[in-house]
């Protein structure tokens, strides 16, 4: 099982080169709440645009990958011992791939460093 970064979910809904493996990989897919969220902020401070009146709640819906919602309390303590990041969205999904034993499909370097290759996907 893998879960998908931000990006990851960017691209993939964008049809981007990067994220083609991923849909010919056959593995199940999943997408974190926490990346919902981020998404909104980025559209909501003008940095990400959607196609057409497709909304971030979408995203949720689509049929590639299924939205997981983890239980709170063990995934926001899994959050508290990432202290390598600031960055308040990496650490919910990272902690959510750990809470679940599931690797997380990202481009993102600083996440790649830090978690290495055993535990992430790269895109």
């Amino acid at each position: 099982m893998i879960l998908l970064d931000t990006n990851a979910l960017i691209w993939l809904r964008e049809g981007h080169p990067r994220g083609r493996g991923l849909e010919r990989s056959g593995v199940r897919l999943h997408c974190s709440p926490a990346s919902l969220l981020e998404l909104q902020f980025l559209v909501e401070a003008g940095r990400l645009r959607g196609h057409g009146t497709a909304t971030v709640r979408d995203l949720a819906d689509d049929e590639r990958w299924t939205l997981d919602d983890p239980p709170s309390d063990a995934w926001f303590r899994r959050a508290l011992a990432l202290g390598w990041t600031r960055d308040p969205f990496d650490r919910l999904i990272v902690a959510h791939a750990r809470l679940r034993g599931w690797r997380l499909a990202t481009g993102d370097t600083h996440l790649l460093e830090h978690l290495g290759g055993a535990a992430c996907v790269e895109l």
